[in-house]
């Protein structure tokens, strides 16, 4: 990340918030909402500019844009319908401000509403200049920082099951081929729970954000994250079902309407996990600090998937 990131897209906020040129004199302060290597974002007043992660292909991202402005049930609307800017070589995008869940009440978690946008947007055609769903080229993506973080560091004990659930995953998962004889769908390609604010704010309905993965694929991988932190114990029994019970009910295509939904899941989930968890590591081993409690089970759930 370029140390100049901030500083310019500050001024792309705080011009964008004041479109009219003058100086900001509405007393908001200008509020970092992520700072990333692939993700900065900042608010001011009602205003959010996001610079995306170096290298992002401006047209694609444009097309994704364009799918957003046309789901304004399902997205948070975005105030320009192409990057506004770049810094350096990030485009950035601005979009109204929406409040996000609260992490500190994870009982409001909202799984229903998370199900239903899901479902409104598998359902919805895709047109014919969308593009591909990024969700398995990011876990390969994740797979490939694990590998620097190694190369740079030497073995580590929890890299093994993290690499041989990877290589147990069939092609598709790995961003190799296409899913055989599944649905193709929009798909928003990285949902969890932050994906969500609500608009407008303070409180309107859920809404989806983050296009940067959105496009035409499995829409199975948009049920992969709940699924695994389900299969993982991280995500209790109940509201697995409320999730789950939601899509179903709002006539999501990516698993049959009853029954066993597994068939369909069973390797999102799994590609997921090894994602999460060679993310996970990745950072571990960057910070040459142990993993915790939650890192440990996704290894533990690698190393069930694929044993020795």
């Amino acid at each position: 990340m370029t140390a100049d990131v901030l500083p310019q897209l500050t001024a792309e906020v705080t011009a964008a918030a004041h479109p009219d040129a003058t100086p900001c004199h509405c007393g908001a302060a200008t509020t970092t909402l992520a700072h990333r290597p692939d993700t900065t974002v900042l608010r001011h007043a009602a205003t959010v500019a996001k610079a995306h992660a170096p290298g992002t292909d401006p047209t694609a991202l444009t097309l994704r844009l364009a799918i957003a402005t046309g789901l304004p049930d399902v997205f948070l609307p975005p105030l320009a319908p192409a990057p506004a800017a770049f810094v350096g070589d990030r485009p950035v995008t601005l979009w109204p401000y929406g409040v996000p869940l609260d992490p500190d009440a994870p009982e409001a978690a909202p799984w229903e509403a998370a199900a239903t946008l899901l479902a409104l947007l598998h359902r919805t055609p895709p047109t014919p200049t969308a593009p591909p769903m990024a969700g398995p080229a990011k876990a390969a993506r994740a797979i490939a920082r694990l590998g620097e973080a190694l190369a740079a560091t030497g073995a580590h004990p929890a890299a093994p099951p993290v690499l041989r659930a990877w290589s147990a995953l069939p092609a598709w998962a790995r961003a190799e081929a296409p899913a055989p004889g599944r649905p193709r769908t929009l798909c928003h390609g990285d949902l969890h729970l932050g994906q969500l604010v609500r608009y407008p704010a303070p409180d309107g309905p859920w809404r989806l954000i983050d296009v940067d993965d959105l496009g035409v694929g499995d829409p199975a991988w948009d049920l992969g994250r709940p699924a695994s932190w389900y299969a993982c114990g991280l995500l209790p029994p109940d509201e697995w079902t409320r999730f789950l019970s939601a899509y179903r009910a709002a006539g999501g295509p990516a698993v049959p309407q009853d029954g066993d939904p597994w068939a369909a899941l069973d390797v999102p989930a799994r590609a997921l996990t090894v994602q999460t968890g060679a993310r996970y590591l990745a950072k571990a081993i960057a910070a040459n600090r142990p993993l915790d409690e939650v890192e440990r089970s996704l290894i533990d759930a690698c190393a069930r998937m694929a044993p020795e």
